[in-house]
């Protein structure tokens, strides 16, 4: 006979306290094929996109977001943390100036408990991507307007225009959470 032993949890049961939504300040890189700032109304894959410019944008772009904590994210002796839903590939957080994390793999959350304050919360996340969705929507141009290459002779070589490019891009939802 089997016996089995009792498991603790890793990781605290959180609650959400709040939803950081509505639109986002989003900058991307001109020089690889960006527009520049532009406003998401609402969290986005960039290959949803109808912008070209963003659709097989690769590399990094910053989200920005101003918001207020409420009170049930502040009681004494809570620990709060942000939560970024769903992202592709990689995020850099900063919470009022302060790095607060380099999130590389799911869960995509970090404690803020400290940086947190009741109004003006300044946020910047920034995401980069794969290189390969810039060489997807590279091969559709002319080579003269082609902003990469590639002298691989594997995988990434063999993109086409035709082929999906990788989702991207902070997708969230992006919430406050406390244990």
């Amino acid at each position: 006979k089997t016996k089995v032993q009792a498991v603790e949890k890793n990781f605290p049961t959180l609650k959400t306290v709040a939803a950081i939504e509505g639109p986002w300040s989003v900058e991307f890189d001109p020089k690889w094929g960006g527009p520049g700032q532009i406003t998401f109304d609402k969290l986005d894959d960039w290959t949803a996109r109808p912008e070209p410019g963003i659709k097989h944008y690769s590399g990094r772009a910053r989200y920005r977001k101003t918001f207020d904590a409420p009170q049930s994210a502040r009681e004494p002796g809570r620990r709060v943390y942000l939560d970024l839903g769903t992202l592709h590939s990689l995020a850099e957080v900063r919470l009022n100036g302060r790095d607060i994390g380099i999130l590389w793999c799911p869960p995509w959350k970090v404690e803020v408990t400290e940086m947190l304050k009741p109004t003006g919360n300044k946020l910047e996340i920034d995401i980069t991507n794969v290189w390969a969705n810039r060489i997807i929507g590279d091969a559709a141009l002319p080579e003269d307007k082609r902003l990469t290459w590639t002298s691989s002779t594997g995988g990434l070589s063999n993109l086409k225009p035709t082929h999906k490019p990788s989702p991207s891009g902070l997708r969230g939802p992006v919430k406050l959470r406390v244990e």
